[in-house]
């Protein structure tokens, strides 16, 4: 898999933590980073089974390169019922590929495979990608929303320094019916800017971190039906265990952290959330 996207070090793993007493749905995981093997694999069975322990019982495995995407519809193929997949070429991948066209033709002829339910994820990065390269990044997250409508699926954007890009390019290209703010960064304004507008926010382990206020803020305000919970993994686990190999199974803590940020117990937002990503990507078998 692309170095750009690889844990840069081994990172200790998170405890497996508590049951959800409902299950729910990691709506954005990249499997392939945790494990390191082949997508039918039984290191990915055993994630999925350690993952069904905590009460999250299905994975979608979220695409970043051409390569990297076909790996998830494998895995998907080969575990029905419990992973769906999205493709795309990632906002710090597409300017940096040799063959951009060639690559963004490989992510539309999967974009139509029946377990594929969303495009992404795609979007901008002012964080990572140089200025001179923006261009051909903004181009890849206008073909990729273009696509995402094309087929009628979801659009899951990576929004990093770039929010009122990211916002402005929706409403001049038109954003797809079902748009998901992957690992919401944005405060509480713009978060009442998407949701004026339609889109989801799904919040990941960021929204625990101690510096992360304007995050908190912005959780509380989405209404029920506009929300989600991911993982990310295996990036940002959840604190306690900031810095530990995050893995689906997490959910179970961030849900835990937002239910009682909103003041509603588990198992109603477990419920919520989850009809939320069966609405966003349909069923897993």
């Amino acid at each position: 898999m692309s170095d750009r996207h690889s844990l840069k070090e081994p990172r200790p793993d998170a405890p497996a933590p508590e049951p959800l007493g409902r299950p729910c749905i990691d709506v954005h995981a990249h499997m392939e980073l945790v494990t390191g093997s082949a997508p039918d694999s039984p290191e990915i069975r055993n994630l999925l089974d350690a993952a069904a322990a905590a009460g999250i019982d299905r994975v979608v495995q979220v695409g970043y390169s051409a390569v990297q995407s076909a790996w998830g519809v494998r895995c998907a193929d080969a575990f029905p019922g419990r992973v769906l997949a999205a493709v795309a070429l990632h906002p710090n991948e597409a300017p940096v590929v040799e063959d951009l066209e060639g690559d963004l033709a490989k992510i539309a002829q999967l974009a139509r495979h029946p377990r594929v339910r969303a495009i992404g994820e795609t979007g901008l990065d002012f964080f990572r990608t140089e200025p001179e390269l923006r261009e051909r990044q903004a181009y890849s997250f206008r073909r990729h929303i273009a696509l995402a409508k094309e087929v009628g699926k979801a659009l899951v954007i990576h929004d990093r320094n770039a929010h009122r890009a990211v916002l402005d390019t929706l409403l001049d290209e038109g954003a797809a019916e079902k748009t998901i703010f992957h690992c919401y960064s944005g405060d509480a304004e713009m978060a009442r800017e998407c949701v004026s507008a339609g889109y989801i926010l799904s919040f990941a382990g960021t929204v625990t971190f101690k510096n992360a206020p304007e995050l908190r803020e912005a959780a509380k305000l989405v209404p029920i039906e506009q929300l989600l919970i991911e993982t990310d993994s295996p990036f940002l686990a959840p604190s306690p265990n900031r810095g530990a190999l995050n893995t689906p199974a997490q959910v179970a803590n961030i849900l835990r952290f937002v239910a009682e940020l909103r003041d509603v117990s588990s198992d109603y937002l477990a419920d919520r959330v989850t009809e939320n990503a069966l609405r966003l990507f349909g069923n897993f078998d």
